[in-house]
């Protein structure tokens, strides 16, 4: 067994700053500015994209510096556990002094993950907050990932990457209801959908078109996703908010477009993914926006600026849960 201890790494990232300091010494270099607001701990799998994963990590930092503990869990085998610890810099531009975070890399066999809490806790930042992003619903279900969770303010999960998404929803209403601050990255790709849709109504013809009842379609591809249980969820909370009745349907047509439908008699407002573009039709009048495929460096951002509880999410998750369990019926 190959053991790691916290004091030996410390140690090590003290190193790092003694030998990058030196190097911002140097005659053409204007120093070096150390930079940290969070401790953002990192767990996948082995058969995660190392180099994606690293570029992620490393756009992240010029806008959410922070120490980065990332943990790559390598699967069955011995005891074991395994550490290097380097600097992630960049230079702004027009300026010639680097600005450095630190990063520490530890792989984990799955029989030593219980001895990762005692490993992590006291590399955290004191008195800066703890993101945990897991990349892997395996991790989910043991019981070492339990105890690094409790050290952390925030959760990042993707019920996307779940299998059974009305599971994937319970399971994130759960962690929520535990009183854990919770962020899934599915909701997040649902920001500009939302803003879309938001648009639309904010002309009050339209707006007050939105009488009586409501039928309300979303479809995902053909499948029932966590992304579709969120939509609906938060449609028809919005639409009852406004005194409405709301009648939902999840559309399961196999090869179907990724879009929202929001119809009543004489009325339609529908939001289509077409490749990468948004396609908003009111009443056909068709408008085109660029939607790009949201990448994990751009749900990171937007998550990583969220320090507080997001009630809107929380209020459609538990409606979310309760839209898959009758769905499931």
């Amino acid at each position: 067994m190959s053991a790691v201890a916290p004091e030996t790494i410390l140690k090590e990232l003290a190193d790092l700053w003694v030998s990058t300091g030196k190097e911002g010494q140097e005659p053409d270099s204007q120093g070096v500015l150390r930079a940290c607001t969070m401790t953002l701990v990192v767990m996948s799998e082995a058969g995660d994209d190392v180099s994606s994963l690293g570029e992620t990590i490393a756009a992240l930092m010029p806008e959410h510096p922070a120490r980065a503990i990332v943990i790559r869990l390598t699967g069955a085998g011995e005891r074991a556990l395994e550490e290097r610890v380097y600097a992630q810099c960049w230079m702004p531009f027009g300026q010639r002094r680097q600005i450095c975070c630190e990063q520490v890399e530890i792989s984990c066999s799955d029989a030593a993950l219980a001895d990762l809490p005692s490993v992590v806790r006291p590399l955290a930042v004191p008195d800066l907050p703890l993101f945990l992003w897991c990349r892997s619903a395996r991790l989910l279900g043991m019981a070492g990932f339990r105890e690094i969770a409790n050290m952390a303010d925030r959760l990042v999960l993707d019920s996307g990457m779940m299998p059974d998404a009305g599971g994937a929803v319970a399971l994130v209403a759960a962690e929520v209801a535990s009183g854990r601050l919770v962020a899934d990255l599915e909701w997040t790709r649902l920001t500009r959908w939302r803003e879309m849709l938001a648009q639309v109504f904010e002309n009050r013809h339209n707006l007050e078109r939105l009488v009586g009842t409501v039928n309300v379609t979303v479809g995902d591809g053909g499948a029932i996703t966590a992304r579709t249980l969120y939509m609906a969820a938060w449609v028809q909370d919005s639409l009852q908010a406004l005194g409405l009745t709301v009648r939902v349907t999840i559309a399961v047509k196999s090869g179907a477009a990724t879009f929202l439908e929001l119809a009543r008699k004489g009325f339609t407002v529908r939001l289509e993914r077409c490749h990468e573009c948004l396609v908003t039709t009111v009443n056909g009048l068709s408008q085109s926006t660029h939607l790009a495929f949201p990448n994990d460096y751009l749900l990171m951002r937007e998550e990583l600026g969220i320090v507080q509880r997001d009630p809107v999410f929380e209020k459609t998750l538990a409606l979310a849960a309760r839209l898959a369990y009758a769905t499931d019926k």
